[in-house]
């Protein structure tokens, strides 16, 4: 960290809550970067429940305990709390960082690294569960497939009303039904597969997921690869991360069977995948998120002019289509 920037005063001088001697702080993504005698911290506003901070603190440090992947840690105050609040009432978080970059997604051995990182964090990243018989705490995938279903329907029905309709528009709608179809399928089997037995078996195991393991969150240093920014850690099978970050990478990759079997190869050299976490990483795959994303994207923002780049995502995911089924044929069958 070169320089002095003092950004946002107020926040900076909240710092003065925790035990560090501050040399300098500069301006980083929507944060206070922090260099101190004790090292490299990171300084954010916290905007989800509190109860959520303690599970989140609870996990980081059961990860780092185990010593197998470099995790960040969220520092208590000198009063030992999780968090301070300005006079305002914002809340705010003090972080250890890590110094390096941020994963190359465009690097293979960067991804392959990325993966069997996953891997190990998944292998000790695990809570224990008070009341097994509380399915609540686990997230339902079919409920949120429901969800995107009924948005799906209500989008379409307005399409259909719109009397002058661009050119965006038009395309939309002509291949609209086909991937409603399919997902009003995919929630249905996997309401049928029986998502109350995953759950259960999910919530005994203890899984616990990042929540949003992508590059960004990922900083090469040396030889080890750190994971960063955990506030959207979530009970959910492990199948979550995985699938995120390799469903980014292959619609990049237009769908590259090989890659998407290599790399799932190096998680379950480390990890091996369930019966049920492959079934999990079957119908996620399957589900048309990149569709309802673009027609969520589109519902929510002004329609007078819709950006050239919108159209060019649609018909990607159109084209991409048949190579997405071909990948989750080939997918498939690596579990039978």
């Amino acid at each position: 960290m070169q320089g002095e920037i003092i950004v946002n005063d107020r926040a900076v001088n909240l710092l003065e809550n925790y035990d560090i001697e501050v040399l300098r702080t500069a301006k980083g993504r929507g944060a206070i970067l922090c260099e101190a005698k004790q090292g490299y911290y990171i300084f954010k506003e916290y905007k989800g429940p509190q109860n959520k901070l303690i599970m989140q603190d609870e996990l980081l440090k059961i990860t780092a305990s185990e010593g197998k992947v470099p995790v960040e840690q969220i520092m208590p105050t000198k009063e030992g709390e999780l968090f301070v609040k300005d006079n305002d009432q914002t809340t705010y978080i003090l972080k250890t960082y890590f110094s390096g970059k941020e994963c190359n997604v465009r690097d293979l051995e960067e991804c392959r690294q990325a993966i069997r990182t996953l891997a190990k964090l998944h292998k000790v990243m695990k809570l224990p569960v008070e009341n097994p018989e509380d399915f609540s705490q686990v997230f339902r995938i079919d409920l949120e497939y429901e969800k995107h279903n009924r948005e799906l329907k209500k989008v379409r029905r307005f399409l259909r009303e719109r009397s002058q309709k661009n050119d965006f528009e038009l395309f939309l709608l002509n291949c609209y039904d086909s991937f409603l179809e399919k997902g009003i399928q995919i929630t249905q089997e996997l309401q049928s597969y029986g998502v109350e037995k995953d759950c259960k078996y999910t919530l005994e195991q203890g899984y616990i997921c990042h929540g949003d393991y992508q590059y960004h969150n990922l900083l090469k240093n040396d030889k080890k690869m750190a994971v960063i920014n955990f506030e959207k850690c979530i009970r959910d099978n492990p199948v979550r991360d995985l699938y995120l970050f390799l469903r980014k990478l292959l619609e990049k990759n237009n769908w590259n069977t090989e890659l998407g079997k290599e790399l799932i190869d190096v998680y379950q050299k480390e990890n091996p995948l369930s019966a049920h976490d492959c079934i999990q990483l079957y119908y996620r795959f399957a589900y048309p998120e990149k569709f309802w994303k673009i027609v969520n994207f589109y519902y929510n923002s002004g329609k007078a002019w819709i950006p050239e780049k919108n159209t060019e995502k649609l018909k990607k995911v159109v084209e991409g289509e048949k190579n997405k089924q071909e990948f989750l044929d080939n997918i498939f069958s690596i579990f039978q």
